[in-house]
């Protein structure tokens, strides 16, 4: 079986992480920290990078300020970054600090990813070439213009027979009940919700992440699949048959778990599209996302998944 065409739509950034810092500092001071690393970051960066280091072929359309980091993204994604259009205005910068619990705190500026727009996104993509493919479309949340035109996105799509996966990302002011309706609306049209647990039952008003996932999957289309991200618990799925399945993560020395998430989400679509089934495609998401958040500099090991891109 060959490898269904792929692409990512949305928010590509500036990561500077920074940390561990414990305790937090007192306002007017300074610590020194062991770790500092300046990367790609945003969601579909993530899923981007991802896709590059499985060796997997894939399209994107995404965007970049006009500024020295926008350059360094540009150069960062090579071919890939042909096309994308420059905003008149800085690029978005998320510094995200550590600390030794393994949480995270991140300051991030609106910059260029708002500006994003469907008119550049559809310039970017061909949608020939897509056909059958899936599409992974991240940042709702942070893409303010594009998200305004999601229907138009979503009609493309269909017209092209190209399904939605789509990873909101968590609502800057949280899961309010307009963000709530927007979000089902929004999974109306999509065929593969990649949420994590957190945001699956915020989103439902539930606890239970399998309860949750059920109640997300009756918003969806037909032939639907809904995946619970569950970080260290692995992840968990109900697809057409309104059956569960789950997948376990392994136990690894988690060393960054900034974009594990993304990572899962480029695999899983990667293996859904070599035409794996979905309790493989969980384990596909799981094992890969580990070995990045164990790895440094990140590794991405998908051999079964390179031996399906190579024989597309």
């Amino acid at each position: 079986m060959t490898l269904r065409p792929l692409a990512v739509i949305g928010n590509v950034n500036v990561d500077l992480i920074l940390g561990p810092a414990d305790p937090w500092p007192t306002p007017g001071t300074e610590i020194m920290v062991d770790h500092d690393e300046l990367r790609v970051g945003g969601s579909a960066g993530n899923a981007a990078l991802t896709l590059l280091g499985l060796g997997i072929d894939f399209q994107i359309a995404a965007n970049v300020g006009n500024d020295q980091f926008g350059e360094w993204l540009r150069q960062g994604f090579g071919v890939h970054a042909t096309h994308w259009p420059v905003e008149a205005m800085g690029t978005t910068l998320s510094v995200g600090i550590t600390h030794p619990n393994g949480e995270r705190t991140f300051f991030t500026t609106r910059g260029h990813i708002a500006q994003l727009s469907w008119s550049e996104v559809r310039t970017m993509l061909d949608a020939e070439r897509l056909k059958t493919g899936i599409v992974i479309l991240c940042g709702a949340f942070l893409t303010d213009v594009l998200v305004n035109d999601y229907d138009a996105l979503f009609d493309w799509a269909d017209a092209h027979d190209i399904k939605i996966a789509l990873d909101t990302g968590w609502p800057i002011d949280g899961w309010t009940e307009e963000n709530r309706s927007r979000a089902r609306y929004w999974l109306s049209r999509c065929h593969i919700a990649l949420f994590n647990e957190v945001e699956t039952t915020r989103l439902t008003h539930t606890t239970d992440p399998v309860e949750a996932a059920h109640k997300l999957k009756t918003l969806m289309p037909e032939g639907a699949i809904v995946v619970v991200k569950r970080g260290p618990e692995g992840a968990l799925a109900v697809g057409p048959d309104n059956i569960i399945v789950s997948a376990e993560a392994p136990l690894v020395a988690v060393v960054d778990t900034i974009g594990a998430g993304d990572v899962f989400n480029a695999a899983f679509v990667a293996a859904q599209a070599s035409g794996q089934s979905i309790e493989e495609s969980l384990r596909a998401g799981v094992r890969i996302a580990s070995m990045a958040i164990s790895t440094v500099p990140r590794r991405y090991d998908g051999e079964d998944l390179k031996v399906m891109s190579e024989k597309a």
